[in-house]
């Protein structure tokens, strides 16, 4: 038995198959879903449950904001032997086709951030599992609501500088959506062997030209969030049971 010395788990509790998420109150949202849950640390923004869904076990941990703190919890995760990772989130959206309360499911994001240009050299594509992205587009599908599989793009900036901001930019490169932490879960996935999809809840636009009062707390919102937790909890039993046959 190894403890996690960071997520300050037990390799023991571990699972196969791990739901991420940025916020640990969305953890505890997500864990109340399964059955014989436990809570096993909450260690800073690192808050782990362990549950079932469906006779699966599944482990619930919240990773923080941005890409740096996240990757460590994925690192962690497959350390203790999770082999398949989910990220559940939000996102801001690129088009009006788009609106706040519809789901991405991301099949790749751009590397705009910094944490994989310590890991990997440039060029190295965050990519998302085939198998898992499929499961969880499909499970998307299932739960009604506009639904969308493509490019996000992980930028490190969420308020403004000096600097402009190149949402226009990833706009145009026909990317869908903008968050923190998918590149560094596809390369973390990647070089360690692990595969890993992600599903975003649209929460506002990030694109200057569309963008009015930036509210993730309503009742739209809310309702995308449920939908794409019930997507990853069903894409994780489709997976399971794929596996089992």
């Amino acid at each position: 038995m190894t403890l996690m010395p960071i997520l300050q788990i037990h390799t023991e509790d571990a699972a196969e198959y791990a739901i991420v998420c940025g916020d640990p109150n969305r953890a505890a949202l997500i864990a109340a879903k399964l059955d014989n849950v436990r809570e096993l640390a909450f260690s800073r923004e690192y808050r782990t449950f362990t549950g079932e869904a469906q006779g699966v076990r599944i482990l619930v941990t919240s990773h923080g904001v941005g890409s740096a703190g996240a990757a460590v919890c994925f690192e962690e995760l497959i350390r203790a032997g999770v082999k398949t990772l989910i990220r559940v989130g939000t996102a801001g959206s690129y088009s009006e086709d788009h609106p706040a309360g519809s789901l991405i499911v991301s099949t790749a994001a751009v590397r705009a951030e910094g944490l994989t240009r310590g890991l990997v050299p440039d060029g190295y594509p965050a990519v998302g599992d085939g198998d898992v992205v499929s499961a969880l587009y499909a499970s998307a599908l299932e739960q009604g609501g506009i639904v969308k599989k493509g490019l996000t793009v992980s930028l490190d900036v969420f308020f403004a500088g000096v600097e402009e901001v190149p949402h226009r930019k990833w706009k145009q490169a026909g990317v869908l959506a903008v968050e923190m932490e998918i590149a560094a879960l596809y390369v973390v996935a990647s070089l360690r062997g692990a595969r890993a999809g992600a599903i975003v809840a649209l929460d506002g636009y990030a694109d200057s030209d569309l963008a009015a009062v930036y509210d993730p707390h309503t009742n739209v919102v809310a309702d995308a969030v449920e939908r794409e937790i019930q997507a990853a909890l069903g894409a994780i039993v489709k997976l399971a049971g794929a596996e089992q046959a």
